[in-house]
């Protein structure tokens, strides 16, 4: 199957450790940034030739709820405080315009990354690697401290439970 191709404008994913919000105010403004990031999601649709109204369509559909073109112009304005974009409005806008990359900023401010998709499979590719790694080390370990095993004799048992079929001790 062939991968899936990103949006031209996609963001690319930064490998840097994201560390949570600490402290007063760490988070302020976050309305603010969540308009922001709607309104630049909305204005790549619209260099792609989709409109507002279209999009809200759209996104009304995957919720099986209103949304109006309206909605989505106080969403994008952050001058309108007032209009905050409920999470599920901000999700279902997100994958009506193929845009899920832009959370990821928004996530990095508690902490967090976002993997879009089949990107989860490289992640586990990562894990799987560091797993085998870890259990080399090990094997390693036990080589350079575990003991040979015994032998001697013809190392066969009998039946009686002896060496060579003669009866044990």
């Amino acid at each position: 199957m062939p991968k899936a191709k990103a949006h031209p404008d996609q963001m690319g994913f930064d490998f840097e450790v994201p560390a949570p919000a600490a402290g007063v105010s760490a988070l302020a403004g976050l309305e603010r940034r969540i308009n922001c990031t709607v309104g630049a999601i909305l204005a790549g649709a619209a260099l792609d030739g989709r409109s507002r109204a279209v999009i809200a369509a759209e996104m009304s559909d995957i919720l099986g709820e209103t949304v109006s073109k309206e909605m989505l112009d106080a969403y994008a304005s952050p001058a309108r405080t007032e209009h905050k974009v409920p999470m599920s409005r901000f999700w279902a806008l997100l994958v009506v315009t193929g845009r899920q990359d832009m959370l990821d900023p928004l996530l990095r401010e508690i902490g967090m990354a976002g993997l879009l998709g089949r990107e989860v499979e490289t992640a586990r590719i990562g894990q799987l690697q560091r797993e085998i790694e870890i259990r080399n080390e090990e094997l390693r370990r036990l080589k350079r401290t575990a003991p040979t095993i015994r032998t001697g004799g013809t190392g066969r048992m009998g039946r009686t439970g002896g060496i060579d079929g003669k009866p044990g001790d």
